[in-house]
């Protein structure tokens, strides 16, 4: 089941943390044991070695965000057999210090980036949660939010500079996975580019599609009305506790 609210916008990505400089371990052996076995075939696949080489090639250069070890964050914090909510960015960060892995999300002690403070106004809005004072996303992780970026890597100062160099496969991949899954699960797409690609991916008889526009500053104050209105997060829980899942919870300590 797909719910569209309001017509979904694009955005410019925002900025990213820490740095990759020089090549490292090789990717596959990054990805979560769980997850490695999942996507096997990904893995294996040209676009996903060529991708290895391409982010070695980069990293020679200039600074590669996030740092290497935390390219699969996302992964690592929620497992495939934990996920119940996936929310989809588009790439990280591109500025030193904060893409850390997960979308839309920063480090401790990082300014909240315009895109994310218009989350957390959405999302006191709809709930009453307490607009947090972290742009920390790892507690959502921890509790079944899958925190999924189209593409996983940038390099610093330029963003969408790792667009059509291998991610796409791997997280549509991803997606395909999930969508395997018993479930239910709830897609949350903030713009046209999450909308767009989980429409094409995912069993809408299985799982739930919320489109919501997206929440940078272009559409900010359109993006809190329409969470407002709209209740995505609320809806979210309504969905899992009714299929006797387990609702997320929202507040970030």
């Amino acid at each position: 089941m797909a719910v569209t609210f309001g017509k979904a916008a694009s955005a410019p990505a925002a900025a990213a943390s820490g740095a990759t400089r020089a090549s490292g371990a090789p990717l596959a052996t990054l990805v979560p044991a769980d997850w490695r076995r999942a996507l096997s075939a990904e893995i294996a696949a040209p676009s996903f070695q060529n991708l290895n080489t391409f982010i070695d090639q980069e990293s020679q250069r200039a600074n590669v965000f996030p740092p290497r070890a935390q390219i699969f964050a996302a992964l690592k914090r929620t497992p495939l057999k934990n996920v119940k909510v996936v929310i989809v960015g588009q790439d990280p960060y591109f500025k030193k210090g904060e893409a850390n892995g997960l979308s839309f999300s920063v480090g401790r002690g990082q300014p909240i980036p315009p895109s994310l403070k218009n989350i957390f106004a959405g999302l006191n809005a709809d709930t009453g949660v307490p607009v947090p004072t972290t742009g920390d996303l790892g507690s959502w992780a921890d509790n079944g939010v899958l925190l999924l970026n189209t593409v996983l890597t940038v390099t610093e100062g330029h963003a969408n500079s790792h667009q059509g160099k291998g991610w796409e496969p791997f997280t549509e991949a991803v997606l395909k996975k999930v969508n395997e899954q018993q479930g239910p699960v709830v897609f949350v797409c903030f713009g046209k580019q999450a909308t767009k690609m989980v429409k094409r991916l995912i069993d809408p008889t299985k799982h739930t599609q919320l489109d919501l526009v997206h929440p940078s500053p272009v559409a900010g104050n359109t993006f809190v009305a329409e969470v407002k209105r709209e209740k995505p997060f609320t809806r979210v829980n309504q969905i899992l506790t009714a299929a006797g899942r387990q609702p997320v919870k929202w507040a970030i300590p």
